[in-house]
């Protein structure tokens, strides 16, 4: 207790106290605001305009744009293919070969055409007092490169997108503004790097940090997320689609106007809303969570339905509650909802609504409840009805932008679910792990006395049912921090009026708030929180659901609970809040004013924020800031630990540290990536060759291209062949790098067949190749377009490290374990010996460590205590681990479990805090989102080398196709094939055969390509039963394991022989061939491991095809091609026959039949010689020589000797 002191002194001494306080928190604040005084800076520009010093872009364009393609054709001396760039679109199918195995080259993966993103990111840094430029220029002489990374948030529908954590590393890139300048070097720079875009993902956050060089800028997470409510004018500028954009943020819009919740689907939601103003049917409207926002006026009709069944008083244009999910904005004006759909071309197909659509139009309306937590692949939003349909709830279901509104119970509504006459719904809640909608029910009995209610309604069962009844008063706790009730502790005077629920399905706490706060973990024990005042309502509650809840109350106060305790802190207005607006004000902060109102409050990263609207004179405004909750509770701490003992007739102030432990260490951290699921790339901009170091359009345009291809290959890397490699960037530089790795060691068994080799390899140096010829033209320097692109710069990263905290989120497969060690230095004497421990060896300790799980029949834990005695230290080692009972099997990433794990420190709740140069930070209480299930970033792959390989060896030979398919190779139908599987870890690059059992059976196939069509699941049975009696098999097992309704043939083990039938039922029997060679067929394979296989939560689902050649003809189809050959071979027997009989009759009549030609035109030619010889005489001829000309015909001689001078040519 505190010595007495006379009453004059006491506000003395409090207010000398008080100023000492500050004094001592000064120099901390100082050195913190020292370190803190450069903060990064960013905006987005688009590619046109990079360089331009005020140039600022909103960011809504999605589509690649086609600006980089030139540059790379630039590029012929650097490691870009460009004949491997073929086609014109990003959703074209990729073009890659496959060369038969033993190939080096294996796999030539190319992309149609090099593209780049619309928009690059700008990156500045400030600090006070300083001229921005030349601090600029001094960070880039001293080596400063920021660090960039950017952080893709998953997609709601998993049906249509995978589910992956994926982040991008990249270094930005120093650029010179385009303005004018006189400097020989530079006047004015910044750094540039693509900005990424993913299809599946809107919602994005930037992580800036510094290289290490240069001045200490602390890390800044920004949000850039996708605006899909703007659209681009005709004259080029931007105009959003919901409403008309208001520039003037008048008093009136935020001065004495109460507080909102600010309602969206947590981590998924790129664009929020915020209502409320008044008399106007305007929004707060962002996409960067208020870093930057707008005021947006409706374009709704505002009509008012209030009528008989609809009781308003008055009309209002006021929105009065606003929720926002991944595509889609709702509203409630009066009694009417709205709501309206963006244009998000890289999330879903034109699904945009073009305009406000107005639903349940022949409904009242009076509360739109969120529902913060997406599940099952859906959003979802609740409207709670009055008037004729009192007592329903509309349960909205949001799927790709696509609203459908259901009215529950199905049945009857609750009132009479609940056998009351007069009821009415306050609030509900959905959990979607359970599928149960929790509703506080308003019940009223006939002396209208009020009774509340919590009333369950299961979605799939239609079961209603009464879990609790709130009791009627509030309890008394007679001094207790809380109070478990159970009906027989006394109670106050004061009534119990709930306002609300909040349901936190990580840790199952159901909260009830109104007037006093109750929380349960299982729905039917509550317990009530007493620190909480009962003259206080609260109004809304803010939730973390990383272990923090925030409380605002109708009269603006906040309150904080750290969930797992039982302590509620009230943090404004307090002492606390008036020691941190002091010294705020010392250091003239322009985030605290006098006069400011709170708009709302909202958590981001587990951190929280107000959004205040500031009254400074003539400037006002509306600013985010941070709401430090630990460094008000140390101030808090610091006014109520003290008391004034008396030192020479002096009052000293003694402070006590209620905390139990100095030091606060993890240890022992496993990787992350294991555990996080996180995937993550590195890409760094091309070198340049000019000795300042600064990039030009040039090779920016090279580093967005580059960027753009290394998400695209990590997009279309999820093939059912796998790579000889595992890793999406490998067949990017397989060709151009000069070491191959390849994979070698065989392990023999029995009869010296070989089975799954032993993972070995090792790197086959080569000589050099085109990477040294690159290196060395970048030395030299003789680039193409002054840039060298660094093969190694571009690479997937499996070997990030732990950090000294445990990780956001882990998720855990079947039988699963997480472990690490908590190492603690007590505060004094913390061990003892205890005599009741039964030896002198067992020490007592102090220190004590628990671990909550908030679902312990699917987890467990084990804590084991090391104490270190001259240390003065305990560690506590803790081991969760899966129960594998809580979850069936799921695809990757598909229907997680939520739940958590809280690891305390005994004593530490709200009295330990460890110091940073960011501020004070709470320790002791540990909370660690689980999700149990079937990790994102794991499948399942056709191992088509070493399949190759291993057939190779068993059957002797190998026969490829007569026609050979680099992608697709072909087995023969008379060999026994022998599948192999890799279970592929594509976040940890693990690659191993799959050692669990399956189920392999045919569920499709054609004799082409173009002819496959899959199968009904009558045909599969009959074609895959091994007991089939129809004669419909395709295929059998030579090692055969049966399951137990003997359906499928199951496969244990690693060596699958495959012996194909083809009988005379099934679809391949009796192929008829396409051409001279034996016929094929393509088989379309599905293996599953699902209800086979126990060792693991995921269910595996590979489905490929299978290329047989060599098909057998059946026995009517060998006897019809035997006739056809044999009729064929004997006519053309036939026909030489009589060819050879025929052939010297032929030719003899040939011969006579030419000489009788000849002869005919001989003897005609003869005589027309010989009459042109008379009609041509010389008139000077006696006549006695013309009597002595012969006048017969002439004979047989000279018509010989005609013929020959015929036949001989005339010589001149």
């Amino acid at each position: 207790m505190s010595p007495r002191v006379p009453a004059g002194r006491r506000p003395l001494v409090l207010q000398v106290l008080q100023a000492l306080l500050m004094m001592l928190l000064a120099p901390w604040r100082l050195w913190a605001l020292e370190d803190d005084e450069c903060t990064w800076q960013f905006v987005l520009n688009k590619f046109d305009r990079v360089g331009q010093s005020s140039a600022s872009d909103r960011f809504f364009h999605q589509e690649p744009v086609d600006t980089v393609e030139s540059v790379f054709r630039t590029l012929v001396d650097e490691p870009i293919d460009l004949e491997e760039v073929r086609g014109s679109g990003l959703g074209q199918q990729e073009s890659w070969t496959r060369s038969p195995p033993g190939s080096a080259h294996s796999l030539n993966f190319s992309l149609q055409k090099y593209l780049g993103f619309p928009y690059f990111l700008k990156i500045n840094y400030s600090c006070e007092g300083a001229p921005s430029e030349a601090l600029i220029r001094k960070g880039h002489l001293t080596g400063l490169k920021p660090v960039v990374l950017v952080t893709f948030h998953s997609p709601v529908n998993f049906r249509r997108w995978k589910i992956e954590q994926l982040q991008i590393q990249m270094e930005a890139a120093p650029f010179r503004s385009k303005e004018a300048c006189n400097a020989e070097e530079v006047c004015s720079m910044s750094w540039y790097t693509p900005m990424p875009i993913k299809n599946g993902s809107v919602v994005m956050h930037v992580d800036i940090s510094s290289n290490g060089l240069g001045p200490i800028i602390p890390r800044k997470r920004f949000y850039l997320n996708i605006n899909g409510f703007l659209k681009m004018q005709q004259d080029n500028t931007i105009q959003f689609t919901v409403g008309n954009e208001l520039f003037n943020l008048l008093p009136q819009y935020f001065v004495n106007v109460p507080s909102r919740p600010l309602w969206y689907t947590v981590d998924q939601t790129p664009v929020l809303i915020l209502g409320g103003i008044p008399n106007e049917k305007s929004i707060l409207l962002t996409d960067t969570c208020f870093e930057d926002f707008s005021l947006v006026e409706l374009n709704i009709d505002s009509c008012w339905v209030g009528s008989f069944y609809c009781p308003q008083a008055s009309f209002s244009a006021t929105i009065h509650d606003a929720i926002a999910t991944e595509s889609t904005l709702f509203i409630r004006e009066n009694q009417l909802v709205y709501y309206f759909t963006g244009t998000y071309s890289i999330l879903q197909e034109s699904t945009s609504s073009g305009s406000w659509v107005r639903v349940l139009a022949n409904e009242c309306i009076k509360r739109l409840c969120p529902v913060e937590l997406h599940s099952n692949g859906s959003e979802y939003v609740m409207a709670l009805t009055t008037g004729k349909n009192e007592g329903y709830v509309h349960f909205g279901t949001i799927i790709d932008g696509r609203v459908s509104f259901e009215m529950l119970p199905k049945q009857w509504s609750v009132c009479s679910g609940i056998q009351v006459d007069n009821c009415s719904i306050i609030w509900a809640v959905f959990s979607g792990a359970t599928n149960d909608l929790l509703l506080l029910v308003d019940r009223r009995d006939p002396a209208a006395r009020k009774h509340y209610l919590v009333v369950g309604y299961n979605l799939v069962t239609e079961e209603l049912s009464i879990l609790y009844e709130i009791p009627e008063f509030i309890p008394d706790a007679q001094g207790l921090e809380f109070l478990m009730l159970q009906r027989a502790e006394p109670y106050t005077t004061t009534p119990m009026v709930p306002r609300g629920m909040f349901y936190n399905p990580y840790n199952n706490l159901l909260f009830i708030w109104g007037n006093f706060l109750l929380q349960s973990y299982d729905r039917e024990t509550y317990i009530y929180l007493a620190d909480f005042p009962k003259e206080s309502t609260i109004k809304y509650l803010v939730n973390s659901f990383r272990g923090d809840l925030a409380i605002v109350t109708e009269t603006e106060e906040i309150w904080y609970l750290l969930e797992g305790s039982y302590n509620v802190y009230k943090l404004f207005p307090s002492v606390g809040w008036e020691v941190l607006v002091s010294l705020q004000v010392m250091h003239q902060s322009s985030l605290y004013t006098t006069s400011e109102t709170m708009v709302t409050l909202f958590y981001e990263q587990s951190k929280l924020y107000q959004l205040v609207y500031l009254l400074k004179g003539r400037e006002s405004r509306l600013v985010k800031r941070l709401v430090p909750v630990e460094q008000l509770l140390v101030y808090q701490k610091l006014k109520n630990s003290y008391v004034l003992e008396s030192q020479r007739n002096f009052l000293t102030p003694t402070f006590t540290n209620f905390c139990p432990f100095t030091v606060m260490r993890l240890q022992d951290l496993p990787d992350p990536q294991r555990y996080t699921r996180q995937e993550r790339y590195r890409a760094l901009p091309p070198r340049v060759v000019e000795p300042s170091g600064f990039h030009n359009e040039h090779s920016l345009a090279i580093y967005q291209g580059l960027v753009y291809y290394l998400l695209w290959l990590h997009s279309k890397y999820d093939k059912p062949y796998a790579d000889p490699v595992h890793d999406p960037t490998w067949r990017w530089w397989k060709n151009k790098k000069q070491d191959q790795v390849r994979g070698e060691g065989w392990e023999s068994e029995g009869e010296g067949a070989p089975r799954y080799p032993a993972v070995t390899c090792r790197r086959i140096p080569f000589p050099p190749t085109p990477q040294s010829y690159y290196f060395y033209l970048a030395s030299n320097p003789r680039s193409t377009g002054g840039a060298y692109i660094e093969m190694d710069s571009y690479e997937k990263i499996y070997d990030l490290k732990a950090e000294a905290e445990l990780p956001e989120r882990i998720f855990l497969d079947k039988g699963s374990t997480y472990s690490f060690s908590v190492f603690l230095t007590a505060r004094g004497h913390a061990f003892s010996i205890n005599q009741m421990l039964g030896s002198p060896f067992l020490l007592d300790s102090h220190l004590g460590l628990g671990v909550v799980l908030a679902d312990p029949a699917c987890l467990e834990v084990m804590v084991s205590q090391s104490i270190l005695v001259n240390r003065n230290s305990a560690s506590f080692r803790v081991m969760l681990k899966d129960t594998s009972v809580c979850f069936a099997q799921g695809i990757s990433g598909h229907h997680l479990k939520r739940t958590s794990m809280l690891v305390k420190v005994v004593g530490s709740a709200g009295h330990c805090f460890r110091n940073t140069h960011q501020g004070p930070r709470m320790q002791g209480n540990l909370m660690v989102p689980v999700l149990i299930g079937c990790p994102p970033g794991k499948r399942l792959a056709f191992d088509i080398t070493f399949t190759l390989n291993y057939n190779r060896v068993v059957n002797k030979h190998y026969f490829d196709c007569v026609q050979v398919d680099p992608e697709m190779p072909c087995f023969l139908f008379r060999d026994i094939l022998y599948p192999f599987f890799l279970i592929q870890d594509l976040v940890t690059g693990d690659s191993g055969s799959f050692q669990g059992r399956y189920v392999l059976k045919v569920v499709g196939g054609g004799p082409t390509l173009d002819t496959i069509r899959d199968y009904s699941q009558e045909e599969i049975y009959r074609y895959n039963n091994p007991l089939d009696k129809t004669h419909s098999l395709i295929w059998t097992a030579r090692n055969r394991t049966t399951m137990e309704d003997l359906a499928f043939n199951l496969k244990p083990g690693q060596r699958l022989g495959m012996e194909w039938l083809c009988l005379k039922n099934s679809p391949c029997h009796d192929t008829v061939p396409r051409s001279i060679f034996a016929p094929e067929f393509f088989f379309k394979v599905l293996v599953s491991n699902r209800g086979v296989d126990k060792s693991t939560y995921c269910d595996y689902q590979l489905i490929f095809l299978l290329h047989i050649h060599g098909l057998p003809l059946s026995a009517r189809q060998s006897l019809f091609f035997l006739m056809v050959s044999a009729s064929i071979f004997v006519g053309l027997v036939v026909l030489y026959l009589m060819i050879c009989f025929l052939w010297p009759f032929v030719v003899k009549a040939c011969n006579i039949l030419r000489w009788r030609i000849k002869n005919f035109m001989a003897r005609e030619s003869y005589y027309s010689y010989a009459s042109s010889r008379v009609f041509s005489m010389p008139s000077n001829i006696p006549s006695r020589v013309l009597s002595k000309v012969p006048s017969k015909v002439p004979s047989k001689a000279s018509s010989q000797l005609a013929e020959k001078g015929n036949d001989e040519p005339e010589k001149t």
